[in-house]
C-alpha cells in the first residue's frame, strides 16, 4: 500500500494551537492510521464522519490516503443523512468514490458474514446525541455483535456527547427495541466509545462475547463541557436547540402531537389541530430533508414556540405532563402505548402521567435505578468531569 508521505506525516503533525482545541478521535490520525495500513477496511458512518475545519468526509480523507475502504454501511437517515426517520434505506454506491454502500436501517440492521468476507477492520465514526432512543448506539450494538462474531476490530472514533446528562428511566429488558436496546437511563451520559466499552464489559453481546475493541478519544473535552456540532446529526435536529430538546419532546411521537416535523424548526415547537393547546401556530408541510410525510400535514396546529426558551439540555417531563392535561384525553393521550413504553422503556412512564403522578413523583421512581446506573457507568468513563 502506498500513501503520499507528505499527507501522512503532516497528519501526524498536530499545530501547537489544537492541543487547546476540541478534537474529535476522526481528527486524530496518528491514532489510528497505523491500525489499517495494508488492511480491508469497512465504515460505519454517515454525514456526520467529518475531519477538520473543512468538514471533509472520513471516506473522502481515507480514500485519499489509499486506505483500502471495501464498503460503508450507513445507519438510519443513510449515508448522507438525509432519509426520514423510519424511512429504510437502499444499498447503493458512493458517487463520488464507487464505494459500495449497504444499509444498516431495513430488512438487515446487521452486517452479514458474507458482507465481512472482505473486511479486516470496521472502523464506527457517528456523532451521538446521548439520547437512548437515538438509533445510532443501536447500530452500534449490533456492529459490535458481527465484530465478535467474524472476529473482527472495530475502533470507535470518539466524538462528544452535547446532551451530556443522566436522567430518566433506566430502560427494562421486557422494552428492548430498535429504540432502546440497553438498559441505560433516556439519557445515558456516555460518548459511543465510552458505551462500546460498557456493552463489551457488562457482557450485553450475545453469548457475552467480547469485540476486539479500540477507541481513539476525543481531546481536550471533558464531561459537562457543552459541545455544539458542526454538522446536523439527523434531518430533524438541525441545531443546539433541537438537540437539546430532542430528549424531552421526543415521547410527543407516541402520541398526535407534532413536535414540528415537516417545518424549519422540529424539536422546537410542539401542538396540535386544537387551539386549547396554546396560542402559537405552525402547520406541517411535505419538507424535503426534513420530513416527506409528518404528522398532522397540512394541519393547522396550535401549542407553544420553544425556539427561543432557554434550556441547558437535559431531561423535563413538564411538556408532556402540560399537554396531558390539556388534552382531556386520559389514556388516549398515547395513541401509540407500545411505542410510548418502548421510548421510555418502561410502562411505569406512560401509567404514573395517566395516574396524575407530578413530575417530582415520577422523578423519585427513577433515583434507585439511576443510582445503581451511575456507579456501573464510572468504570467506562474515559474523560474527566468539567
Amino acid at each position: 500500500m502506498k500513501i503520499n508521505k507528505y499527507i501522512f506525516l503532516s497528519l501526524f503533525l498536530i499545530p501547537a494551537a489544537l492541543f487547546s482545541q476540541i478534537q474529535t478521535g476522526a481528527e486524530q490520525p496518528a491514532l489510528y492510521l497505523p491500525q489499517l495500513l495494508n488492511k480491508k477496511v469497512a465504515l460505519v458512518v454517515n454525514q456526520t464522519s467529518i475531519v477538520g475545519e473543512n468538514k471533509v468526509h472520513l471516506l473522502d480523507t481515507l480514500s485519499g490516503l489509499n486506505i483500502t475502504i471495501t464498503k460503508v454501511f450507513a445507519p438510519e437517515h443513510g449515508f448522507r443523512g438525509d432519509a426520514d426517520a423510519g424511512e429504510w434505506i437502499k444499498n447503493n454506491r458512493d458517487v463520488k468514490t464507487g464505494v459500495p454502500i449497504i444499509s444498516l436501517y431495513g430488512k438487515n440492521k446487521k452486517p452479514l458474514p458474507e458482507q465481512l468476507s472482505d473486511v479486516d477492520v470496521i472502523i464506527f465514526d457517528i456523532q451521538d446525541v446521548g439520547a437512548r432512543f437515538y438509533t445510532y448506539i443501536s447500530t452500534l450494538q449490533y456492529v459490535m455483535e458481527a465484530c465478535a462474531e467474524n472476529n473482527k476490530k472495530l475502533i470507535v472514533l470518539d466524538r462528544p456527547n452535547p446532551n451530556d446528562f443522566v436522567d430518566g428511566p433506566v430502560l427494562e429488558l421486557s422494552q428492548q427495541s430498535f429504540v432502546g436496546m440497553h438498559p441505560i437511563p433516556v439519557l445515558h451520559g456516555l460518548t459511543v466509545g465510552e458505551l462500546a466499552m460498557m456493552i463489551n464489559g457488562e457482557g450485553w453481546l450475545p453469548g457475552k462475547k467480547e469485540c476486539s475493541l479500540l477507541v481513539i478519544k476525543t481531546r481536550n473535552w471533558k464531561h459537562g463541557q457543552k459541545y455544539s456540532l458542526p454538522i446536523k446529526p439527523s434531518p430533524n435536529l438541525p441545531n443546539d436547540q433541537s438537540i437539546a430538546l430532542y430528549p424531552s419532546l421526543c415521547f410527543f411521537e407516541a402520541t398526535q402531537v407534532s413536535v414540528g416535523r415537516g417545518t424549519y424548526f422540529p424539536f422546537q415547537v410542539i401542538g396540535a389541530p386544537d387551539k386549547k393547546y396554546g396560542d402559537f401556530s405552525f402547520t406541517p408541510k411535505s419538507l424535503p430533508g426534513f420530513a416527506k410525510n409528518p404528522l398532522q400535514e397540512n394541519k393547522v396546529c396550535y401549542g407553544i414556540d420553544l425556539r427561543e426558551i432557554k434550556t441547558d439540555g437535559g431531561l423535563t417531563l413538564t411538556y408532556l405532563l402540560d399537554f396531558y392535561k390539556k388534552s382531556g384525553l386520559k389514556e388516549k393521550f398515547f395513541s401509540s402505548p407500545s411505542f410510548m413504553d418502548k421510548l421510555a422503556g418502561t410502562s411505569s412512564l406512560r401509567k404514573q402521567i395517566i395516574a396524575g403522578k407530578t413530575e417530582g413523583e415520577i422523578r423519585e421512581s427513577w433515583q434507585a435505578d439511576l443510582k445503581k446506573y451511575k456507579e456501573k457507568r464510572k468504570k467506562y468513563l474515559l474523560y474527566q468531569d468539567y
